[in-house]
């Protein structure tokens, strides 16, 4: 592990996140069926967003972007819902993820200013995405995990942690690449 590493993960504790771990970036894979799915636009972000496709780029090109980088780190934020459907403990939720995030690239991006930052979902920042005109804060956009075709269920179950969406937990995933 690097030092980078270590001191990372510390730096993701004290921004909120409720786990952090090393990420072995070569063995992520680049998923076609997870793309495929961001096309169905279940989410209402496909098309629509800076950080979902198309516009955060081809599948090939997220990925030779990702392949770039030697060193990860998976970022989590759990939260524990008072009913089975509790909308307000996901918007709570993926708000403290967004909140944790963008302190910590703040704080990473001091020493690995080109670092990759992949967020969960479309990007939220502001009310109504700008596309397809220029992003309105470009430094605080972070392209979703799964635009880049990385399946999260896998990720961490190769971790030997669960992705619990339902079932009284909520589960939102980012990853760190420098």
């Amino acid at each position: 592990m690097s030092d980078f590493t270590e001191r990372y993960l510390s730096i993701a504790e004290d921004c909120g996140f409720d786990h952090a771990s090393p990420l072995d970036v070569s063995t992520l894979q680049v998923e076609t069926w997870v793309r495929d799915t961001c096309a169905e636009d279940k989410c209402h972000a496909y098309d629509h967003n800076w950080t979902c496709p198309p516009a955060c780029g081809t599948l090939e090109e997220c990925e030779a972007e990702m392949r770039k980088y030697e060193h990860g780190i998976l970022l989590q934020v759990t939260g524990r819902q008072e009913k089975r459907i509790d909308v307000k403990c996901y918007a709570e939720t993926e708000e403290r993820l967004r909140d944790a995030l963008l302190a910590f690239t703040k704080r990473i991006r001091e020493d690995h200013p080109d670092c990759l930052v992949l967020g969960a979902g479309g990007c939220r920042i502001c009310p109504q995405c700008a596309y397809p005109e220029p992003c309105r804060f470009p430094e605080k956009m972070h392209p979703c995990v799964e635009s880049h075709g990385i399946n999260v269920v896998d990720v961490l179950e190769q971790r030997g942690l669960e992705f619990q969406f339902g079932a009284n937990v909520v589960t939102w995933i980012s990853l760190l690449f420098y």
